[in-house]
């Protein structure tokens, strides 16, 4: 069953996610061919408050079956980081005073994602019985946080259980051009080439 992501509505797509992230295929990591257990649910910047909602109906539906979502979101992640090593203020205060260039790279160091996000998603999934791991909030930590670099630093860590990540954009794969990440369908430099698209997925 393959779904185009530009015109199915909402409920369809729930369905099909529900059905694929309930299954056996899925949560087994059958039929992956070696390749890491990452998948990408797309969906366009403007249905950012459906996909939210959706997420959240997905998380408690699947509950109800026995599947236990781990909800990574990178944004309140990253506000968890900034107030516990006591940057959170600080970042508040300067936002106004440097400019945007000087704040991605501060908020690039304090967060950076091998030594410091990785490790924090890591410990969550420490701390959690879980099935799967949804990560969300790609858009809102947009730049100084990249999703493709999240997912390439994750690949150890999160290879025993699978991972579906919600993308405002495109997830588009060719022979031709490779796979690519095109955030809010217009950024078009984030490589990533090992996920699949959960829409192309099988029950």
């Amino acid at each position: 069953m393959s779904i185009d992501i530009g015109t199915a509505p909402m409920k369809d797509r729930f369905e099909h996610l529900l059905a694929v992230i309930g299954g056996e295929r899925f949560l087994k990591m059958q039929s992956l061919n070696n390749e890491v257990p990452f998948y990408i649910c797309p969906y366009k910047a403007k249905e950012a408050t459906d996909m939210e909602r959706m997420r959240s109906q997905l998380i408690n539906k699947l509950a109800q079956t026995g599947v236990n979502i781990l909800d990574i979101n990178l944004y309140d992640l990253v506000v968890e980081i900034l107030k516990k090593e006591g940057d959170w203020e600080w970042c508040l205060e300067t936002e106004q005073s440097i400019s945007k260039e000087e704040l991605k790279e501060e908020l690039q160091s304090m967060l950076d994602i091998e030594s410091v996000l990785t490790p924090a998603i890591e410990e969550k999934m420490k701390q959690a019985n879980f099935d799967a791991m949804f990560i969300s909030g790609v858009g809102e930590v947009y730049p100084y946080i990249r999703s493709h670099n999240v997912l390439n630093n994750l690949q150890k860590a999160a290879k025993e259980k699978p991972t579906l990540m919600f993308f405002p954009g495109e997830y588009t794969q060719s022979p031709e051009t490779g796979a690519s990440l095109d955030l809010f369908g217009k950024l078009h430099d984030d490589k990533y080439y090992r996920a699949f698209n959960i829409y192309h997925s099988e029950v």
